[in-house]
C-alpha cells in the first residue's frame, strides 16, 4: 500500500500537458492523479498542483514546479495555513511522505485543523532556497547574496498568496516553517514578509547567511530606502554541535539589536528533526504556542533579558549545556485603540510549564511593541507609558518603534499601557 501511494504521488508530480497555462496553478488531471484519495495517515484530503513561471519572478528559463495542499481533517470556518519548506535531502513528495510517520521530521507535520502547503525547490537545478553557506557553497553565496529576493523566493510568496485566496484562508493566521535548508529558507524568506506570516519556526536551520543577507544583518546592510514590514515572531532551535549552526551568535545579536522577536532554544542535539529526541536535550522547543500568534495583533519584543542564557557560539561548541533566549515570556492583548494600547506581560510558572529548566521568578528586559494596530505614534513623537506602579515617557525611534527599557516582569500579569 505504501509503495502504491508513493507511486501515485510521484506520478502526480510529473509535468502536465504543455498546453496548460503557466499560472495560475493547475490541478493534476491525469488518470493516476484522479485516483489520489486520502493518501495521508490521518485520512486528510490531498491535492497536487503544478505551474510554470511568471516573468516577474526573474527566472532565466521556463520550468515547472509542484506543490501539495493537504486539507484540514474537518472543515473550519476560519481556515489557517501551515506552510512547509523541505530540507536539502527531500523534495515535496518525500516531505509529504514524512508526515505519515510520527517522529519523521516533526516540523513537517501540520495540525489536523490546518490547511498545509508543501512547496518544492528540488525539481529544477539551482532553484534551492538557501542552505548553509559554507566554503563549498561559495557559488551559491555569490549567486544569492544581497538584499534582493531570488526567483524561488518570489515563487514561494506568490504560491502562498494563491493558496490563501483559493481556500479562503484567514490572512492573519498564516505560518511558515522548515527543517535544515528549509529552516534557512524559513528565516530568509519569512523574516522579509511580516505582511504575510504571523510567525515562523526554523528547525536546525542550515545557516544564517540567507536571513543575514535579506535582512541586512551585519556585516551586510539594507539599502537606505528599504522599508520592511514588522517581521513575524521567530522561533528557532539549533545545536551548537551541528556544523550548520555556525554564526548563530551573530544572528541572535542582530535580532536583539534590531528589536526583532526571537524565541531561541539550543543544546547538543546535532542536526536533529525528531522532537521527542530533541526534547530530551531541550524540552522548550515546543513550549511557545507559535500557531496562536495573529498577524492583526500587537506583540511585545523582549530584548536584553536578564534571564537569557549565555550562547555557546562562537567559541564553545563543545559545551554540553542547553539554553534559551526569551523562553519564559508571555503576554495577552487587552486593548488596542487609537488613543491607547494595553497589553499584559508575565512569565510562565512551573505549574504552567513542565521543564527541566529553572523558571525564574522575575526577569528584567527592554520591551518594544510591534504590529500596533490602531495607536499611531510617529517617529520622534513623545509617548507615555505605565507598567504597574511604574510610569514614564519615551520617544519613538526613527521608524516609529516604541521601546520601554528595564521593565521587571514577573509571573503576576501586569498591564503595560502606552498612549500619545
Amino acid at each position: 500500500m505504501k509503495r502504491a501511494w508513493i507511486a501515485l504521488l510521484l506520478a502526480a508530480s510529473l509535468p502536465l500537458f504543455a498546453e496548460e497555462k503557466d499560472w495560475p496553478p493547475s490541478k493534476d488531471l491525469t488518470d493516476k492523479g484522479k485516483r489520489l484519495k486520502n493518501p495521508t495517515a490521518s485520512g486528510r484530503q490531498l491535492e497536487v498542483f503544478q505551474h510554470g513561471v511568471k516573468p516577474e519572478w526573474g527566472y532565466k528559463a521556463p520550468q515547472r514546479d509542484t506543490f501539495v495542499v493537504i486539507h484540514p481533517k474537518k472543515a473550519q470556518e476560519q481556515a489557517r495555513l501551515y506552510v512547509v519548506l523541505h530540507s536539502a535531502g527531500h523534495d515535496v513528495i518525500s516531505c509529504v511522505q514524512c508526515t505519515r510517520t510520527v517522529g519523521n521530521h516533526d516540523i513537517y507535520h501540520s495540525p489536523d485543523d490546518f490547511y498545509a502547503l508543501y512547496l518544492d525547490c528540488r525539481a529544477n537545478r539551482g532553484d534551492w532556497w538557501w542552505g548553509g553557506m559554507h566554503r563549498r557553497d561559495a557559488r551559491l553565496t555569490e549567486k544569492n547574496s544581497g538584499s534582493d529576493p531570488a526567483p524561488v523566493e518570489k515563487r514561494v510568496i506568490e504560491t502562498v498568496n494563491w493558496v490563501i485566496g483559493k481556500y479562503a484562508i484567514d490572512k492573519n493566521r498564516v505560518y511558515l516553517c522548515g527543517n535544515s535548508m528549509g529552516g534557512s529558507g524559513t528565516l530568509g524568506i519569512g523574516m522579509r514578509h511580516g505582511e504575510l506570516f504571523a510567525a515562523i519556526k526554523a528547525n536546525v536551520p542550515a545557516g544564517i547567511e540567507h536571513v543575514s543577507h535579506r535582512m541586512g544583518f551585519p556585516p551586510q546592510a539594507l539599502p537606505q530606502n528599504a522599508r520592511l514590514p514588522a517581521p513575524p515572531i521567530v522561533i528557532n532551535y539549533s545545536a551548537q554541535n551541528d556544523g550548520w549552526s555556525a554564526g548563530h551568535d551573530l544572528f541572535a545579536k542582530a535580532m536583539n539589536d534590531r528589536s526583532y522577536s526571537l524565541f531561541f532554544y539550543w543544546g547538543p542535539f546535532g542536526h536533529a528533526n525528531n522532537h521527542a529526541r530533541i526534547s530530551k536535550v531541550n524540552d522548550l522547543i515546543n513550549s511557545f504556542d507559535w500557531l496562536e500568534v495573529r498577524k492583526n495583533q500587537a506583540y511585545p519584543v523582549f530584548t536584553n533579558a536578564s534571564t537569557n542564557n549565555k550562547l555557546p557560539w562562537p567559541n564553545d561548541g563543545r559545551n554540553k549545556g542547553s539554553g534559551q533566549i526569551n523562553a519564559f515570556f508571555r503576554w495577552k492583548n487587552l486593548d488596542d485603540k487609537s488613543g491607547q494600547l494595553q497589553i499584559s506581560l508575565f512569565l510562565v510558572t512551573a505549574k504552567q510549564l513542565e521543564t527541566g529548566f529553572e523558571i525564574p521568578g522575575f526577569s528584567m528586559a527592554d520591551v518594544s511593541l510591534r504590529r500596533i494596530q490602531n495607536l499611531r505614534i510617529k517617529p520622534g513623537e513623545v509617548f507615555k507609558w505605565s507598567f504597574g506602579k511604574a510610569k514614564g515617557e519615551g520617544v519613538a525611534a526613527a521608524d516609529g518603534l516604541v521601546t520601554i527599557p528595564g521593565l521587571k516582569i514577573t509571573a503576576r500579569p501586569t498591564t503595560l499601557a502606552i498612549s500619545r
